[in-house]
């Protein structure tokens, strides 16, 4: 059974940043990517950034400059440093994990940019 445990999530100001990081544990082979999706109320899941098991990465041009993603291959982690964060940025925030022929997603954490 594969877990994907998600930590970081929170209330900041606007201009702040929040660093999210994902741990993925179980029977895992062959990861693909792993990365980071959000929904906003009342809208569709959106994909926030992506980084492959060879170190390319994706990301949405909403937060190009501003959130960079990382990963850890021997310790199936994935972290999001999200910076300058606005109010627009708030949502649940998933993880994502894809192997060979499987994806996989985490609960969620609650990701609110507010004054």
């Amino acid at each position: 059974q594969v877990q994907l445990m998600e930590s970081g999530g929170g209330l900041v100001q606007p201009g702040g940043s929040l660093r999210l990081s994902c741990t993925a544990s179980g029977s895992i082979f062959s990861i693909v990517t792993m990365g980071w999706y959000r929904q906003a109320p009342g809208k569709e899941r959106e994909l926030v950034a992506t980084i492959t098991s060879g170190g390319s990465t994706k990301s949405a041009d909403s937060v190009k400059g501003r959130f960079t993603i990382s990963g850890d291959n021997a310790k199936n982690t994935v972290v999001l440093q999200m910076n300058t964060l606005k109010p627009e940025d708030t949502g649940v925030y998933y993880c994502r994990m894809e192997t060979l022929g499987y994806g996989y997603w985490g609960q969620g954490t609650q990701v609110t940019v507010s004054s």
